[in-house]
């Protein structure tokens, strides 16, 4: 009898530490913010195919920004405890706003590119003259920082050119390429892509200024990995199960990511830009160029985050550097 009743308690231990696992993590509430942007593929894939809930996970908050500098501040909150983001903002807001937070994996490279009028704009050196206007996001966006480094690879004045800068979101960029209001824009990706079909070109694309750039990356609050490693782990497996599932299905990925933007854009913009931002141009042939352009993968370079960082602190937009590894946290990812 005795035997009985423990066979019976170690099937009661057995099933509550499986099943009450679950129970628990389904329970945990978890907010995620996205950049409303195709660098965020693999959550818009996520969400989409249900995976999200497929492995247990409670999303209490999902939310689009329209900047990475604006999805940074919302890390700050309580109630976002996971974000898709560019790397750059994510340095920022880690270093000046202290925000306790790690990367856990990479999202994609590159994804930034800079589109000018053909008729303008022939050679980068164009981007001196005096008449020239250029649309770029604010100080401290990656754009931003692709900017500094095109002038430093292409020895521009650095003066004139930002003397000709007019500071905007990527949407209002956007706009105002189709007003005629601008003659080049640095812009992330599906926005640069976008302008092309207004009659811009690509004239530099991320690859070639800066090689090996970390796009965006998969972050979360030092919390998260404290209370509850398992979740983390599941956020990274999803990640990758959708970084793959897009290299292998891009046509399907375009149409998926289009139409969570188009669902989606509509309570980010003002009144006046949200048609062009969210019914006119962003399509699945557009989104397929675009994500042509981003190599989607969830591999991060220890070496390459450093090399971010410096540079971030070189221009002045963190007080200083700091070690990579205080940022870091790749145990989650499979070798």
């Amino acid at each position: 009898m005795k035997k009985l009743f423990n066979v019976f308690m170690l099937l009661g231990i057995l099933f509550f530490t499986f099943f009450g696992e679950c129970f628990l993590e389904k329970e945990i509430p978890i907010g995620m913010a996205v950049e409303f942007m195709d660098h965020a593929a693999c959550a818009y894939i996520s969400q989409d195919k249900g995976w999200f809930e497929e492995e247990g996970l409670n999303l209490t908050a999902y939310e689009s920004y329209v900047t990475g500098m604006a999805l940074a501040s919302a890390l700050a909150r309580g109630d976002i405890q996971v974000a898709y983001m560019c790397l750059i903002p994510a340095i920022n807001v880690y270093a000046n706003a202290r925000v306790p937070m790690k990367i856990i994996a990479g999202t994609h490279k590159y994804g930034y590119g800079l589109v000018v009028n053909p008729n303008k704009i022939k050679s980068i050196k164009d981007l001196e003259g005096s008449d020239i206007r250029i649309g770029c996001v604010r100080e401290g966006g990656a754009v931003d920082v692709l900017l500094h480094k095109t002038i430093d690879r292409y020895n521009l004045n650095e003066k004139k050119i930002l003397n000709n800068i007019q500071r905007m979101n990527p949407a209002k960029q956007v706009l105002a390429v189709n007003t005629g209001q601008l003659d080049a824009a640095f812009l992330p990706e599906q926005w640069a892509t976008m302008t092309e079909d207004l009659g811009f070109k690509m004239l530099l694309m991320s690859q070639e200024v800066w090689p090996e750039m970390q796009g965006s990356v998969l972050v979360v609050k030092d919390e998260l990995i404290r209370d509850n490693p398992e979740v983390v782990k599941k956020l990274v497996k999803i990640s990758q199960k959708a970084t793959d599932w897009i290299n292998q299905y891009p046509q399907e990925a375009a149409e998926i990511v289009a139409r969570q933007l188009q669902e989606s854009g509509g309570n980010l913009f003002p009144v006046e830009i949200t048609a062009i931002a969210t019914k006119t141009e962003i399509t699945p042939e557009v989104l397929l160029r675009s994500m042509n352009r981003l190599e989607y993968t969830t591999d991060i370079d220890l070496a390459m985050i450093q090399e971010a960082i410096d540079y971030v602190a070189q221009l002045g937009y963190i007080n200083s550097s700091f070690k990579a590894g205080d940022i870091l946290d790749l145990s989650f990812i499979k070798p």
